[in-house]
């Protein structure tokens, strides 16, 4: 069990970024990227606590069932206890215990509702995984959640715990050996709730240009599409007709409501998908927003992508406001 302790006193992530692509921008009275509409409009984000868990397990293959797992039921706090994703691929080099490894960022509103949700989600799904171990991936943090402190009790008294330097590691007996969690995570101010919308002349082409657009954000660190494989069909907005309900569809971008409300959809788009981004600070939602719009592009029209949009309330609810103009305007010549 020695190789488990070797942990490293705080774990640094290289943010080299890749160079953004540059594309041709025509500069008129509206902006195009490769003859793709640019809207006018910005995304709206809220100020949000993070986490970031640092998962290891024997091999990929259960790396990945963990990460599966921990991550289910996890887009959005309106209908989950968490926003949860995978932010990085961690190698043997890096990772505490010298296994392979992911950082795992989860999201919520409050200190409590997202250490309730880290604390039900470890023990669940992340004890339960052969091989698995979890450890702090924001140490020398001001603020804390308690994680290992809760999960200890499983152990029956029979948990043992561990001091190294200012870190404390509880040993939990289970039936393939032990289960090696930190007593602590690290907490953070972040952002979640960034987006764009991707406005395509059909499904196929909207979603292969929503695949070039996560594979792009996945290059960069600090920050998570939460959605299924980062990407959203059922775009909301808050309120509906219905009381018991806080978000309806978005029927402003719905291709079949045209003619019965005020579309905000393009002519010759016939879909509508979106990508919703969190992070740890603004400047990386921006990025990841800049790199994903022009991912997403590609060739432009040729590919299918009519417009690119972007999903607020008028900036009357999120404080954080991503102007698409003014992030793609910087990429180009």
């Amino acid at each position: 069990m020695l190789a488990v302790f070797r942990i490293v006193k705080r774990l640094q992530f290289k943010h080299d970024f890749p160079a953004t692509q540059r594309l041709p921008i025509q500069r008129e009275s509206k902006l195009e990227i490769s003859a793709t509409l640019i809207v006018d409009s910005f995304a709206e984000a809220f100020s949000m606590n993070y986490t970031r868990l640092i998962v290891t397990a024997i091999d990929s293959y259960w790396l990945d069932v963990a990460a599966r797992e921990f991550c289910g039921y996890g887009t959005s706090v309106i209908g989950c206890d968490a926003e949860v994703g995978v932010e990085l691929v961690l190698g043997t080099d890096v990772t505490p215990d010298g296994r392979e490894g992911l950082a795992i960022l989860a999201f919520g509103f409050s200190d409590q509702s997202l250490g309730e949700a880290v604390v039900n989600r470890v023990g669940q799904c992340l004890m339960t995984c052969p091989t698995t171990a979890v450890f702090d991936g924001k140490p020398g943090s001001e603020n804390n959640l308690s994680l290992g402190k809760h999960l200890r009790y499983f152990g029956d008294g029979y948990q043992k715990s561990k001091l190294l330097g200012e870190r404390r590691f509880w040993r939990i007996p289970v039936m393939d050996g032990e289960f090696i969690v930190e007593q602590q995570l690290g907490i953070g101010k972040g952002i979640a709730g960034g987006n764009f919308l991707i406005q395509s002349v059909d499904q196929t082409s909207g979603l292969t240009a929503a695949c070039r657009a996560i594979e792009a954000i996945e290059s960069i660190p600090g920050v998570v599409t939460p959605f299924p494989a980062g990407v959203v069909r059922s775009g909301s907005k808050v309120g509906s007709r219905y009381k018991a309900l806080r978000a309806s569809t978005s029927d402003e971008y719905c291709p079949t409501l045209r003619g019965q409300v005020e579309t905000k959809i393009v002519d010759n788009a016939n879909c509508v998908y979106e990508i919703v981004i969190d992070g740890i600070d603004y400047d990386s939602v921006a990025r990841a927003t800049t790199v994903g719009i022009i991912g997403a592009i590609g060739k432009g029209r040729s590919d299918g992508v009519v417009a690119i949009d972007a999903g607020n309330y008028g900036g009357e609810l999120g404080k954080h406001h991503f102007k698409l103009h003014e992030l793609l305007s910087e990429t180009g010549e």
